[in-house]
């Protein structure tokens, strides 16, 4: 909808692009296809219109946060726009606040579509909306999510809902079943956008974007500014703006910093959780002694992961698999000591973890450099015990680290994001089977519901094999494959840890 020139003058973009210095540093960080947003161009609760204002009386908000004071007058004034904003920042505010400008209530169909890595996102966007529109049927908001039955999901996108919320797989089934069309879209979001790569939505978002009318206003939020994020800002945004806002000034939050307290003897299983959490692209994991990386390397093994070690007892043959493996780009987890590292270079690194904090101050920079190269994002995790805390504080200061302490993701936690990326993958393996494949496959259906019913437990062990052929299996088949290649049992465990426990005595001597 059309805005006055007072407010169009007054949500102005202020675009810096003449300093040489700043083009530098865009360059030096990857970024020199963005133009940098002005970080003193702001606005207050007084400044929006009169729609606005009455969004934020219903959502019970007397001020803006910094993100909305900075995003919404960009996203008024029509630019394309990528945030880079920590969660829990105000983003869903920042981008939904600018839609009561924007919904024409005059028109039936889908105008604001908002996709979400998981359906508790979606529902949590779709709730705060429903806090701030206003109570008539021609502002309804329809929520499309996977893992669930499609009729309630047809009823509210056939009834000419203006604005969409959902997740891009099952988005993009309704485009495809035609329930709904984009021909009256003027705004896209693109909300998570790092962490919807992570959950594997890339393909259904590269299908979808064939259903999007070019002229239109995109928006993208992401935690961090990794490479493939960037390139999807390309993909789906014309010339955007980049307003970086997660390291508290305007540029590029490279790096983030974070321990987890854990028992020695739980660092394991400690670890495989924060991978099926985290789904890094590639990772060093370091380890202070030989001993240890021999044991976790076996162990990732059989736990159906895509790792090798490198430590000082290899053979020169061994060694030189692992690094052609590295040269190839081929290898998904290094497990190594900082010697064995020494001049290994991964690119695009994602992930740093420390399964030891290391007792040289010094290897705490040289470990944690190995990411965030070339202004490229990167995540370190540490793992820590409670006696390794204080020396780990002790760096974190002493080099000048904002580290964060975080709880450990519980079983719970895991399983629920498991379960919505197997869902993910699995739609979008549906969607790209031939109809007469979709024929076969029905024979089965009466059959998966008794199992379902009966004994789960079938299921899980093809879903489970199903998961890890997809995410974590090895990708050169011809490689020699280890002794064990499934996740270990009870039996299985428990020897791991008396091993463990071995090499926790040994450790000197490993070194």
């Amino acid at each position: 909808m059309e805005k006055g020139k007072g407010e169009s003058s007054r949500y102005t973009a202020v675009v810096d692009l003449t300093s040489r210095a700043v083009e530098a540093s865009r360059r030096e960080k990857g970024l020199a296809n963005f133009k940098m947003a002005d970080a003193r161009r702001e606005a207050g609760v007084e400044d929006l219109g009169p729609a606005l204002q009455n969004a934020v009386r219903a959502a019970g908000w007397t001020s803006l946060t910094e993100v909305q004071r900075k995003a919404i007058p960009l996203m008024v004034s029509g630019e394309d726009l990528v945030v880079q904003s920590k969660t829990g920042s105000g983003k869903t505010g920042a981008f939904l606040l600018p839609l009561f400008e924007r919904i024409d209530t005059e028109i039936k169909g889908c105008q604001v579509l908002i996709l979400a890595p998981t359906r508790e996102l979606a529902r949590q966007i779709h709730a705060e909306y429903e806090r701030m529109r206003p109570q008539k049927p021609e502002w309804d908001a329809a929520l499309v999510y996977g893992g669930v039955r499609y009729e309630k999901q047809t009823r509210s996108l056939k009834g000419g809902a203006p604005v969409v919320i959902g997740t891009p797989g099952r988005v993009l089934d309704h485009l495809e079943q035609r329930t709904f069309d984009l021909k009256h879209l003027n705004t896209f979001v693109l909300d998570e956008a790092d962490e919807m790569l992570s959950m594997g939505f890339y393909p259904a978002m590269k299908t979808l974007k064939r259903y999007l009318p070019e002229k239109r206003s995109s928006y993208m939020f992401s935690a961090t500014m990794p490479m493939k994020v960037q390139h999807l800002a390309k993909e789906f945004l014309n010339d955007p703006i980049l307003l970086a806002l997660s390291a508290g000034d305007e540029t590029v939050d490279t790096m983030e910093h974070f321990y987890y307290v854990v028992n020695q003897m739980d660092k394991d299983r400690a670890l495989v959780r924060l991978f099926e959490m985290e789904n890094p692209d590639s990772a060093i994991i370091f380890a202070n002694t030989k001993r240890d990386v021999e044991y976790l390397t076996q162990f990732l093994q059989n736990y159906g992961h895509d790792a090798d070690g490198l430590s000082g007892d290899l053979t020169q043959s061994m060694r030189e698999k692992v690094m052609a493996r590295i040269r190839d780009q081929t290898l998904r987890f290094l497990v190594a000591t900082d010697v064995a590292a020494r001049g290994i270079d991964i690119t695009d690194l994602s992930h740093v973890i420390m399964f030891d904090v290391p007792k040289d101050p010094e290897y705490y920079l040289h470990r944690s450099g190995r990411t965030a190269r070339a202004g490229k994002s990167g995540t370190v995790l540490v793992l820590a015990t409670i006696e390794d805390e204080r020396l780990l504080q002790a760096i974190a200061k002493r080099y000048d680290v904002d580290l964060e302490k975080k709880n450990l993701p519980t079983q719970e936690d895991v399983n629920k994001k498991v379960s919505e990326r197997i869902t993910v993958l699995l739609e979008q393996e549906y969607r790209d089977t031939r109809n007469l494949e979709k024929e076969r496959l029905r024979r089965f259906v009466a059959l998966t519901e008794q199992i379902a019913d009966e004994e789960p437990e079938l299921l899980a062990l093809l879903l489970d094999r199903f998961y890890h052929e997809k995410l974590h299996a090895r990708p050169d088949t011809d490689q020699e494959q280890p002794e064990a290649a499934t996740p270990a049992g009870p039996k299985d465990a428990d020897s791991g840890r008396k091993r463990r426990s071995g090499n926790r005595r040994g450790r000197e001597r490993g070194r």
